[in-house]
């Protein structure tokens, strides 16, 4: 079948200019930063996206994708960032074993450094989506990077994930049976197109036979790579047909490393994010738990995720909920109904559903700084 949206495309946002901006790490990652640009704004704000995803997330040409929707409401200059998640990079399929921890010190202040170059001290919001929220939250409350955010969105997960008891058991096999059995440090939505009867191939027969609910192969995997349900990243009724989002979920999740199950394990494990080896010199500007200083952080703070999140289901309810204890009415939780875990960015009424909701935060926050 001809590929009807070019991967990496970048048609998806128009009437702006778009430029990209890289910038490297000071653990020697190049990472990079995509702008959107209409006009000058007083507020500026920063896509993060999840594990296996990337900034095409957010100018997806098949929707009315998140950054025309802000760039039509206000917010003129907006900016995206791949970190070393990304499937634009090689990272996820090199073999490094890489933690969150290693995201939430090198990669975000380097990349907070990089955009304050470029737009110096005018106010930035941030929406995060799943593991880029979760690392993201650990940079920002381990004060790696600097509590001056006008406010923060995140999706589905923060610093207190949850999974399904089905997940948890592959977190527990996962990492071994792909490194010591598949003889591969990643799984990828594509394994059904690896050569016939091969292991990766063959992989891909097993889960599929046990997802009816749809013919599309990426989909099982990635209900199986992270979630537990048929299926697990979003639901079905979510997704236009005719916009072909879901023939394209390889292009927009793609292979991922399975080193970061090790991490969430041990967070499930705790019940809040906690660093992966405290033992890791090179790790010791992090906190061994990321809530310590939560009553210090006074970035207001909105929690959203889908009734039916199959990936990281009521985490962002128990974190909105524990940090309402510390520091009463600094934040707010939104449960989106009808939605799982992805759809509420690439859900084909995203845009009149959810989208709203981040914005009112945004320009609530905003208004809040300029009266203040």
């Amino acid at each position: 079948m001809a590929r009807r949206i070019r991967r990496f495309s970048g048609e998806g946002v128009r009437d702006a200019e778009v430029s990209l901006h890289p910038f490297t790490t000071e653990d020697d990652l190049l990472l990079s930063l995509s702008r959107f640009h209409r006009e000058d704004s007083d507020d500026v704000v920063l896509l993060m996206h999840g594990l296996t995803s990337s900034s095409d997330l957010f100018a997806m040409p098949e929707i009315y994708n998140m950054v025309s929707y802000l760039l039509d409401n206000g917010f003129g200059d907006v900016w995206a960032l791949d970190f070393r998640m990304s499937n634009r990079f090689p990272y996820n399929t090199g073999g490094r074993r890489w933690s969150l921890d290693d995201i939430a010190l090198f990669d975000y202040p380097a990349a907070m450094a990089e955009l304050r170059r470029h737009i110096g001290d005018r106010r930035v919001h941030v929406f995060a989506h799943c593991l880029g929220a979760l690392s993201f939250s650990m940079s920002l409350f381990g004060g790696v990077v600097k509590d001056d955010l006008a406010s923060l969105v995140v999706n589905s997960v923060s610093l207190t994930p949850r999974v399904p008891p089905w997940s948890k058991v592959k977190m527990a096999v996962g990492p071994d049976f792909a490194d010591y059995v598949l003889g591969s440090p990643y799984i990828d939505p594509r394994f059904k197109d690896a050569p016939k009867f091969s292991g990766r191939w063959l992989m891909s027969q097993v889960i599929s036979a046990f997802h009816p609910e749809c013919k599309e192969s990426a989909c099982h995997m990635q209900s199986f790579m992270w979630a537990s349900g048929r299926p697990g990243f979003f639901m079905h009724e979510n997704l236009a047909p005719e916009t072909h989002t879901h023939e394209r979920l390889a292009d927009i999740n793609g292979a991922s490393t399975v080193h970061y199950y090790r991490h969430i394990r041990k967070m499930v494990k705790a019940g809040k994010a906690v660093r992966y080896d405290p033992r890791d010199p090179k790790l010791r500007a992090l906190p061994a738990s990321y809530l310590a200083r939560a009553r210090e952080i006074s970035t207001p703070i909105l929690f959203i995720t889908g009734d039916h999140n199959r990936i990281f289901t009521d985490s962002n309810v128990v974190c909105h909920a524990l940090l309402s204890k510390v520091v009463p009415g600094r934040h707010e939780l939104e449960v989106l109904p009808g939605y799982g875990h992805i759809d509420p960015i690439l859900g084909k009424n995203a845009h009149e559903q959810v989208y709203p909701r981040i914005l009112a935060h945004f320009q609530k926050h905003a208004t809040d700084r300029k009266a203040a």
